[in-house]
């Protein structure tokens, strides 16, 4: 009977401690889970995702892109009332593919809007920065249908992600659209239009430009919408003809 007892005993306690020794670990795996949990950080799409019918308002009154001036490039009519103003970086490969989509829209359109393109050259695009203050000297050689042509074809030759179109070749692609080859290096090699670039990136954060491509459409009274990445063109009909419709 003391035998049996003992025995009942020993099982008893070598059950607690089984008990014990578990609810520790359970204890430990919960804690873990709670922690990793809390530290997991939401992923986080970039500003230029390709995402179709991201249309949003601009992000308050105050922070309207500049109204135009005499440094803008202009394609289109001049004195449409409904103007698109695309903030974009020449070795972005989502600006690369939505040119076609701004052209179309110009043909479309005609008259009715036009285009202004402002630079924003991301900073883990080597190239973009240079290439800007290229696009500048071209226009300062050639005036703004150059400015048109030197933009098409960097879009057009380079293969986007930094490094897409050489720094090399920005001289002798100058040559090649009738400029002055030493001239044009001559101002790309100054920096004359460093602050310029960089002005229009500041420009374009204040207005809650996260990324490119990002195009505002503003309409007569200056009410504003912004489209953010390489959308489809049917969701920019969509805001250009809410555009249109004020007068």
């Amino acid at each position: 009977m003391t035998s049996e007892t003992d025995q009942l005993k020993s099982t008893n306690k070598f059950l607690v401690i089984a008990l014990i020794i578990a609810a520790f670990f359970l204890g430990s795996l919960t804690t873990k889970v709670a922690t990793l949990e809390k530290s997991t950080v939401p992923a986080v799409v970039p500003a230029n995702a390709n995402k179709p019918g991201q249309i949003s308002p601009s992000p308050s009154a105050s922070k309207k892109p500049k109204t135009i001036s005499a440094s803008d490039h202009i394609r289109g009519n001049k004195n449409a009332k409904t103007t698109l103003i695309e903030y974009s970086d020449y070795e972005c490969p989502f600006c690369k593919n939505f040119e076609p989509t701004l052209k179309q829209l110009l043909d479309t359109y005609e008259d009715k809007i036009r285009l202004v393109l402002r630079h924003y050259p991301l900073p883990f695009h080597a190239n973009a920065q240079k290439e800007a203050e290229a696009s500048e000297c071209a226009a300062q050689l050639g005036g703004n249908d150059v400015f048109w042509k030197y933009s098409d074809a960097i879009f057009e030759r380079t293969t986007s992600n930094g490094t897409g179109f050489p720094l090399d070749n920005l001289g002798p692609l100058a040559a090649e659209l009738g400029m002055n080859q030493q001239q044009f290096q001559s101002c790309l090699d100054s920096g004359k239009y460093e602050k310029l670039v960089k002005d229009s990136i500041a420009e374009g954060q204040g207005a809650g430009v996260q990324g490119t491509p990002s195009t505002f459409i503003i309409d007569a009274k200056g009410n504003n919408e912004l489209v953010v990445g390489a959308q489809p063109i049917a969701a920019f009909k969509t805001a250009v003809d809410k555009a249109l419709t004020v007068k």
